[in-house]
């Protein structure tokens, strides 16, 4: 098709009205569904070691994933597990094409399974909300109307409330919802942006997302192939199509009856009969519609099912690929990486340096120092106290400026001199190695270089 079934031939908004069948397949995306809802709504709340599930806090650049928190610091293990996510992504894809749009992403979650099921509640059908958009305005069109988009707006309230405390935190979420507005007012003036946008976007924006907005559908186009599994039609089976009739001689056609459900179910308007489009979510409300009529008339389901071209073509079994089995071995790689950095991360990074240009000095007892600038990076939850000792026992630290306690996610400035015994110093640079001590553990061991006179 040259022009996307959303639009008419003019380029104008064509307004789509799915119907529902409620199949199998939507059965399992609606017990996914239930469980993603669940966990989306009670996420800000749920604690793991009294840290949140998930916190994305960018304005105190405090981020948390399963309990564990990362700060600013941590910048490389986010840009690593992007990657990962990425890698990811592109196997899926590769795989199963864009079945995580049908099944998994929230757009399609909330759009499908909550929003349009209140507009089918209080509007009807398919024909029914056709008829409903078309008549003129009376008080039920009004009523249904108000009552429709008052819901959606509640709705989208309470979806911009949870979206914020993923933001913010489900504390000061509570702080904006419980004390005066003019105490909270960014946060306020937030929740009524984001209600807007997703009232916006769940009442008129709808399958635009999918097939204008979001640049995954075109990804899809670059990365499948003839092995990848995506919801087709079998045309080997299926086509000369026709209409079933008694009296007439089926034997030359294909199964397909052209009853165009296939079409009226679709979410974003295609027909699958075309083939494999960038608009097609891999939702599988095609699927459950032609395998009602086929059980209908006593023919094998899934005309319309999860077919790779080859499949259909060749039929050929699935087939993992060696384009599969390369991105699936430096996934692998990568999270093995991902997972090495993540159980090696300590709580407190220090960095040491010299001061430059600077030549050693003597002191009393026959000492000789160097000063060094430290940088401690607190990246627990707790505010941390610690001291800077050498390993070597005979060396002595004395502080210009002592560390003190280190806020949680923040960092200290420290100066101080090493001291170490000149009988100790054999030639003009030794390595002396330099403990973070937290409590009575040993955070973090640094080695830094220490400038002497020559053959003492």
């Amino acid at each position: 098709m040259d022009t996307a079934a959303v639009f008419t031939d003019k380029g104008k908004r064509r307004w789509l009205y799915p119907a529902l069948r409620k199949g199998k397949l939507y059965q399992w995306r609606a017990a996914i569904s239930y469980v993603y809802l669940i966990f989306f709504f009670a996420g800000p709340f749920l604690r793991i070691g009294g840290q949140p599930l998930l916190l994305l806090n960018f304005m105190e650049r405090k981020f948390v994933l399963l309990g564990q928190v990362f700060w600013p610091q941590d910048i490389f293990l986010f840009a690593l597990a992007t990657l990962v996510f990425m890698v990811f992504v592109l196997l899926f894809t590769i795989a199963f094409g864009r079945v995580f749009c049908g099944w998994i992403c929230p757009q399609t979650i909330f759009m499908e399974m909550v929003f349009r099921r209140i507009e089918i509640w209080i509007e009807g059908d398919a024909n029914k909300r056709r008829k409903l958009d078309a008549s003129e305005w009376t008080s039920e069109k009004l009523l249904k109307k108000g009552s429709k988009h008052g819901i959606f707006i509640l709705l989208s309230f309470l979806i911009a409330n949870t979206f914020l405390g993923y933001v913010i935190g489900s504390e000061n979420l509570l702080k904006i919802i419980t004390e005066p507005v003019s105490s909270h007012t960014v946060g306020f003036i937030s929740i009524w942006v984001f209600t807007a946008v997703f009232y916006l976007v769940y009442s008129q924006v709808r399958e635009l997302v999918c097939t204008v907005i979001c640049p995954y559908g075109r990804l899809q186009g670059v990365l499948i192939d003839k092995d990848t599994m995506v919801v087709a039609y079998n045309d080997k089976r299926g086509e000369p199509r026709g209409k079933l009739k008694k009296a007439a001689d089926q034997s030359k056609l294909g199964d397909c009856v052209d009853c165009g459900l296939c079409v009226a179910v679709c979410p974003t308007g295609i027909d699958i009969r075309n083939g494999t489009q960038l608009e097609c979510t891999n939702c599988t409300a095609c699927i459950d519609a032609c395998n009602d009529v086929m059980a209908k008339i006593n023919r094998e389901l899934n005309l319309v099912g999860f077919y790779s071209e080859n499949m259909i073509e060749k039929d050929q079994r699935p087939t993992f690929t060696w384009r599969m089995r390369g991105y699936s071995a430096v996934m692998a790689l990568l999270l093995g990486v991902l997972a090495y950095f993540i159980f090696s991360r300590s709580e407190l990074d220090m960095t040491v340096m010299r001061s430059a240009g600077m030549l050693y000095q003597e002191q009393p007892g026959n000492y000789i120092s160097n000063v060094y600038n430290a940088e401690i990076i607190n990246k627990s939850n707790e505010t941390k106290t610690v001291a800077i000792a050498p390993e070597d026992k005979s060396i002595k630290i004395k502080y210009i400026q002592a560390p003190g306690p280190i806020e949680k996610g923040g960092s200290a400035k420290v100066v101080f001199f090493v001291m170490v015994p000149a009988g100790d110093i054999h030639s003009p640079k030794t390595t002396v190695k330099l403990q973070l001590i937290n409590g009575q553990k040993v955070a973090a061991i640094e080695s830094t270089s220490f400038i002497g006179p020559a053959n003492n």
